[in-house]
């Protein structure tokens, strides 16, 4: 009876098999590139350090306890922002505080295999600590607006620092037609015209903040290369508040790879080279993941609103008032 029971079975399984597991396909445009585009925020990689604890050495992935607590802040932040706002977007006045689900990445840096940033070249260490010593100088009581930082100028955060998780804005979104890419970023409104059609760099002696990038498939990735930055933007979380990240040189060079990796994300990863800058390239790579809530990018319209930069050098002159009357006396 049981051999019986056993051959109907096995009959049952071969007239109804299991679906094959198919591997994901990147989606294709009507004119055969690629599909990539949509809204990719980077929302899930707020709570995520650019380098890694030491402690952890080569290990990128949490463990369930170190997730918990990753978890557990990330919960603690998103509480005190909102309130009894249950949204995921949260208008704090002075602009959007974005969150979403922590990821277990344990850095965003990836190479070196310790997530940690190379060290400066000597060069590059005395650039820095003059950068530093004028920041502490001048950051609170500025001669100038150039004494302030490129973000708070509204100007930009450059490449890198445009789709870094930054506390708001991580909307990046992507639209393609037949030979190009725009890649946007939320933060300070960035949009990069990316040519893939074999188009070349612009003359050496042309140099921007978001520098000239120009891309070319590899199977379904793209692969963007941009040049001719011209040395003013920092590379690091922060914006240069505080004096965070680094100062690179216009020798910079920026590759970065977009994977689409399922319907709900596209993996991607950077690569950061400066010899006047660093002893060794770096990279870092994180997912950006389709959200359902976060489907519109907002103007960052910085300039438009900005008392900041009123209210700070007026401010400065104000306090310098009386040591001038000191002095005249």
């Amino acid at each position: 009876m049981k051999s019986e029971l056993l051959a109907v079975v096995i009959i049952c399984a071969a007239a109804n098999p299991l679906p094959a597991q198919t591997a994901w396909k990147t989606p294709k445009t009507p004119w055969g590139d690629p599909d990539l585009q949509g809204v990719w925020p980077s929302s899930s990689m707020l709570m995520t350090p650019l380098e890694r604890d030491p402690k952890l050495g080569a290990r990128n992935v949490l463990t369930d306890q170190e997730y918990r607590v990753k978890a557990m802040m990330s919960k603690v932040i998103k509480n005190g922002l909102e309130g009894a706002t249950p949204s995921p977007r949260v208008n704090i006045g002075a602009g959007w505080a974005d969150y979403g689900v922590p990821d277990r990445q344990a850095s965003l840096v990836i190479d070196p295999p310790d997530g940690r940033i190379p060290p400066l070249t000597p060069e590059a260490q005395q650039r820095e600590a003059l950068r530093l010593s004028h920041y502490k100088v001048k950051h609170n009581a500025p001669d100038t607006w150039e004494d302030l930082t490129m973000w708070e100028r509204c100007i930009s955060l450059g490449v890198v620092g445009s789709v870094l998780p930054l506390v708001y804005n991580h909307g990046n979104q992507i639209v393609q037609s037949p030979g190009y890419v725009v890649f946007r970023n939320e933060m300070v409104h960035e949009a990069r015209i990316i040519p893939v059609n074999g188009a070349k760099h612009i003359a050496p002696a042309i140099r921007q903040y978001m520098g000239d990038s120009i891309g070319h498939w590899e199977g379904s990735t793209l692969v963007v290369e941009t040049t001719n930055f011209n040395g003013k933007a920092v590379i690091g979380m922060g914006g240069g508040f505080e004096g965070a990240g680094t100062l690179p040189t216009e020798s910079l060079q920026i590759t970065e790879r977009f994977n689409r990796t399922d319907e709900r994300t596209i993996a991607y990863r950077a690569t950061i080279e400066d010899p006047n800058t660093w002893t060794k390239p770096w990279t870092i790579e994180f997912p950006l993941r389709k959200d359902d809530s976060y489907n519109t990018l907002y103007e960052y319209a910085c300039h438009e609103g900005n008392i900041f930069m009123y209210d700070v050098l007026s401010g400065a002159r104000a306090q310098e008032k009386p040591d001038e009357g000191a002095a005249a006396k």
